[in-house]
């Protein structure tokens, strides 16, 4: 259940790292808004999720993902290229995460 709530986590974290970019600098108040609660739930459910897992490994899969994730969308909604170089590079991350995750048990 902890993977579960740290995968979801993640999801949050992808998801205000790209509603940071609709906020334009904290000045439309919707997209801020929006983007605070992102920032609010998926820090607190990486929280809940460190009363069991490692600390080091629960961050590190949470970073990964949203890194990964945001990388991904940013390309899909604004276009940003995705290059060989950035592509195995996300490949990296996401073995590196799978790597934590299985050695976490």
């Amino acid at each position: 259940m902890n993977w579960l709530l740290l995968l979801v986590a993640g999801c949050f974290e992808i998801a205000w790292a790209i509603g940071l970019k609709y906020t334009e600098g904290f000045t439309r108040p919707w997209p801020t808004l929006l983007t605070v609660s992102a920032m609010i739930i998926s820090i607190a459910l990486l929280g809940l999720t460190m009363r069991t897992l490692p600390v080091g490994t629960a961050y590190a899969v949470w970073v990964g993902i949203g890194a990964a994730g945001t990388v991904l969308f940013s390309a899909v909604l604004f276009g940003e290229p995705v290059d060989l170089m950035k592509g195995a590079s996300l490949v990296l991350i996401m073995l590196g995460v799978l790597g934590l995750k299985l050695s976490a048990g």
